[in-house]
């Protein structure tokens, strides 16, 4: 078992890839309409529940 392990973390890349362009951008838009939602739900709660 130890030697599988061994084998795997000789392996693995020792520097992160790049983040490509498409990638940043998924990342940013994601953040921003969970941001939203979190926003514009929280606000529905708060009318029509909480009050």
């Amino acid at each position: 078992m130890s030697q599988e392990q061994k084998d795997f973390s000789e392996e693995a890349p020792q520097e992160p890839e790049p983040w490509e362009e498409w990638e940043t951008k998924l990342v940013k838009w994601s953040l921003i309409i969970g941001v939203g939602a979190l926003i514009v739900l929280g606000s529905l709660i708060n009318i029509f529940i909480l009050h």
